[in-house]
């Protein structure tokens, strides 16, 4: 039976983590499993426990959202530690991703008996964070500006914090030039965004990259270009579906390393945590952490 680290996030989402967690703590308790929890009081030492507790061969279980999944995903990252999300935050966009059940029966039935499968993180490098390694995606330009609105809203939560942080940022966004080099081949763009996604969510839900896989070795690059902000609009809404894609102010290349440059300083953004300025070089770790979770055509239990 397996041994679990929790490691709560005790401000995330509408409720606490820790309440989030009681459940979910009852129900492995019941089936044998053993759970301690640990209550973080920063993203730094979140990851120390998270290592700590993966010295001692336990599962560590993510308790939070997209920032602690990520944080504790990356800190983990080559270790060999088994990973486990409980879903507790605002976006909870790489559990999405994993398809993680919403209810606690069928979650902890994943995390008592589901094989770990390997999947790819990120490793993110500049002169401001020199080595990172998150899971789900890093964003430069308008969609970075719209994150850390969302993440200083007060009254708003979930994906209402992130759409009206996307509204207060695309008012005042102006485009950017950027330089976009993908496994060695240069592009220029001009325009609003550049996403390297391992998920295909981000920003709450949103369907950013809909050809991304967590377990395929590639980052799906999703650039918009300039457009009228009335049509940048339009493309925000069609985010809920994957269909921006379609348009040709859309661009989206696959690679396993990439640096994006602009000519003026330019925000990015990774996991709804990291906050930088360009430039920014972003590499895939191809199966670098093994996650609790069910592939889609899996079997269930």
């Amino acid at each position: 039976m397996r041994q679990f680290t929790a490691v709560v996030n005790p401000t995330a989402g509408d409720a606490t983590g820790a309440a989030s967690l009681l459940h979910l703590a009852r129900l492995l308790r019941e089936a044998g499993a053993e759970l301690e929890t640990e209550y973080s009081h920063s993203l730094a030492h979140a990851q120390d426990i998270a290592r700590q507790a993966g010295e001692r061969g336990r599962v560590v279980l993510a308790v939070g959202g997209d920032g602690m999944a990520g944080g504790i995903g990356g800190a983990l990252s080559g270790t060999g530690t088994v990973l486990g999300l409980v879903p507790a935050g605002r976006g909870n966009d790489f559990a999405r991703a994993l398809n993680l059940p919403t209810d606690p029966a069928g979650l902890a039935d994943i995390l008592l008996n589901a094989e770990p499968g390997r999947v790819d993180t990120i490793e993110v490098e500049s002169a401001v964070h020199r080595r990172t390694v998150v899971l789900g995606s890093v964003y430069a330009g308008v969609d970075a500006l719209a994150n850390r609105h969302a993440n200083h809203a007060r009254l708003l939560r979930g994906a209402a914090s992130y759409y009206a942080g996307g509204l207060r940022a695309v008012t005042t966004w102006r485009a950017a030039d950027y330089r976009v080099t993908v496994d060695g081949t240069e592009h220029a763009h001009r325009g609003y965004t550049v996403v390297a996604a391992n998920s295909p969510y981000y920003g709450s839900g949103r369907l950013i990259a809909p050809g991304a896989r967590v377990d395929d070795g590639l980052l799906d690059v999703v650039m918009i270009r300039d457009a009228p902000r009335r049509l940048f609009f339009t493309l925000m809404n069609e985010l809920k579906t994957g269909a921006h894609i379609h348009r040709p102010e859309v661009q989206v290349l696959r690679g396993k390393e990439l640096r994006i440059e602009a000519s003026r300083p330019v925000p990015y953004g990774a996991d709804g945590e990291v906050e930088a300025t360009l430039p920014v070089t972003v590499r895939v770790r191809p199966g670098d952490l093994p996650v609790l979770y069910r592939p889609a055509g899996a079997e269930g239990h």
